[in-house]
C-alpha cells in the first residue's frame, strides 16, 4: 500500500468570510455601478458652494461604487455639463 500523503504546507486553510472578502476586494466598480449611486451633475454655475457640495457627492459615490482610484478622473469628468465641461475640455 503506497504511503499517506503529508501536506508540508504551512498556510493556513482560508475561511470563507477570507475568501469573499477577497473577491469583494477584487471586484471593480464600473461606470454603471457609479451613475447608479446617483452623482451630482456639475456645470460650473453653481459657485463654491456648488463647487464643494459635488466634491463631497462624487467622493461618496466614489466609495459607495468601488470606483477605482485609476477610473475617478474618468468617471468623475462624466459628470461635468455645460461652462464646467467646456472648461475641462479646454486644459485636459
Amino acid at each position: 500500500m503506497p504511503p499517506k500523503r503529508v501536506s508540508t504546507s504551512t498556510a493556513p486553510a482560508m475561511t470563507h468570510a477570507a475568501i469573499r472578502q477577497l473577491i469583494s476586494d477584487a471586484k471593480r466598480g464600473n461606470y454603471k455601478e457609479f451613475i447608479r449611486c446617483q452623482p451630482f451633475y456639475f456645470n460650473g454655475m453653481e459657485g463654491a458652494v456648488g463647487l464643494i457640495r459635488w466634491f463631497k457627492r462624487t467622493e461618496s459615490v466614489f466609495l459607495r461604487s468601488k470606483c477605482a482610484k485609476e477610473d475617478r478622473v474618468t468617471f468623475a469628468t462624466g459628470t461635468l455639463t455645460n461652462d464646467a465641461l467646456s472648461w475641462w475640455n479646454a486644459y485636459a
